[in-house]
């Protein structure tokens, strides 16, 4: 019988390629020691899918045939742990995943021989393997969609001609690899393993070798937080800020980092999601921190609002396209509501703009790096809007070399490839007193 680690890894990738969902967030919650395992496989399955099912497909009695979904799921899984995974044994690799070709929910009784054919053949010789999977093209690994991405995260810092595509395949491979933590200081001394992160004050890496600080994590000293997120908030304002508006507040980070910028300021916190809600009101309070947490859509409830703020932060819903290194799953899903996001950013932004005081700043932000969720949102409230001026409020360096003023910038807009963060794109902007 297959062990849970792997049954929780085939039902994410049917999730995946065969609802075109995202992996959950807490998909491997109940796993224990073998989460590790677990987290493992799935990525390199997610990362490695094209060139998996291209490795079988010329081995297969008639390669033009269709293939079931719970067959490709059990060789993909089997492969990449021969392939990729030298401490899973070769019984373990082959046999569970024949298991899994039985179970009639996640594999395809008719094909369970054809699995344990391939695979036992594969693990002859799992170096050759190996060496196979690795030769084949990396963007059989990516979907058109995923190259769009690429080519948009790009496109406004690549000068020479000629070197885009070369650039594509550096970041492509970059993003492959797994994701490395940071994390920030919220009280207290850091603790053991956790090292400054070079040229981002505050930001904190985890040294190689050193155990996850969960405890430390746990007693609300510290955080996790992505340094584009850090970054993005390192902003240099000078203006006096009362009041505070987390426009989309959950899971907490940068409500808490706002609370500690500005440690005398009242802060509103929006969340839709009632139980995101409550836990973003449990991680204020274990943190010591204040805000007036209000469960509510947040464009309704700025449409609905007379009140006025000093500072805003609208950190909209987008496509999550900048997340593409922290969830490989990104390039295989159905991203047919583009359109409703850009508009429901559009209408946030809007409501945002109505609520900023005079001479207030407000801070739009999508991890995201396609430009119809960021920068055509900026043009739109130029034209729109000319009371708004743009603010340099971030080092140069973390945006687009031709827009830089005076050693600042108002478009966060980091070089993906010489910026290990998410994928972020912001713009800064105040209201004319």
């Amino acid at each position: 019988m297959p062990t849970p680690a792997r049954i929780h890894v085939a039902h994410a990738l049917h999730e995946v390629f065969g609802e075109g969902g995202r992996v959950p967030d807490i998909w491997d919650r109940d796993l224990g020691e073998d989460a590790q395992l677990a987290q493992a496989l799935l990525g390199l399955c997610l990362r490695r899918w094209g060139r998996l099912q291209a490795w079988v497909k010329p081995k297969l009695k008639d390669p033009d045939r269709g293939v079931p979904l719970g067959t490709r799921v059990c060789l993909a899984m089997g492969l990449a742990q021969l392939a990729w995974l030298p401490g899973v044994s070769d019984h373990a690799a082959v046999n569970e995943s024949v298991d899994l070709a039985a179970n009639r929910d996640l594999g395809f009784l008719p094909h369970k021989g054809l699995v344990n054919a391939l695979l036992r053949k594969a693990s002859k010789d799992r170096s050759a393997l190996a060496a196979e999977l690795e030769a084949l093209p990396s963007a059989l690994d990516r979907s058109p969609a995923a190259d769009r991405v690429l080519k948009a995260a790009l496109a406004p810092h690549v000068c020479q001609e000629g070197g885009a595509e070369a650039e594509l395949e550096t970041l492509w491979a970059r993003l492959q690899q797994p994701p490395r933590p940071d994390f920030r200081l919220l009280k207290g001394e850091v603790p053991e393993g956790l090292v400054p992160e070079a040229g981002l004050p505050g930001c904190l890496r985890l040294e190689d070798g050193a155990p996850f600080p969960r405890p430390w994590l746990e007693s609300a000293q510290g955080m996790v937080q992505d340094r584009s997120s850090q970054a993005l908030l390192a902003y240099r304002w000078e203006r006096p800020v009362a009041r505070i508006l987390d426009a989309c507040a959950a899971p907490g980070g940068k409500t808490t980092t706002l609370a500690l910028r500005h440690p005398g300021a009242a802060i509103t916190a929006l969340e839709v999601h009632p139980k995101r809600a409550a836990r973003l009101r449990q991680t204020l309070q274990q943190r010591g921190l204040e805000a007036q947490v209000i469960q509510a859509d947040a464009a309704e409830w700025l449409e609905g609002n007379e009140g006025t703020f000093d500072l805003i932060l609208l950190d909209a819903p987008c496509s999550g396209s900048g997340t593409l290194q922290k969830h490989p799953e990104w390039p295989w899903l159905k991203h047919e509501d583009l359109p409703r996001l850009t508009g429901l950013q559009r209408r946030l932004l809007a409501a945002a703009a109505d609520r900023l005081a005079p001479g207030g700043l407000l801070i739009y932000a999508v991890c995201s790096w396609l430009p119809e969720e960021g920068a055509a949102h900026r043009e739109w409230l130029r034209e729109a809007r000319p009371e708004f001026r743009p603010e340099a409020v971030w080092p140069a360096s973390l945006g687009v070399a031709s827009e830089a003023e005076n050693e600042a910038t108002s478009f966060f807009r980091p070089h993906p490839l010489q910026w290990e963060g998410e994928g972020f794109q912001a713009f800064a902007t105040s209201r004319s007193l």
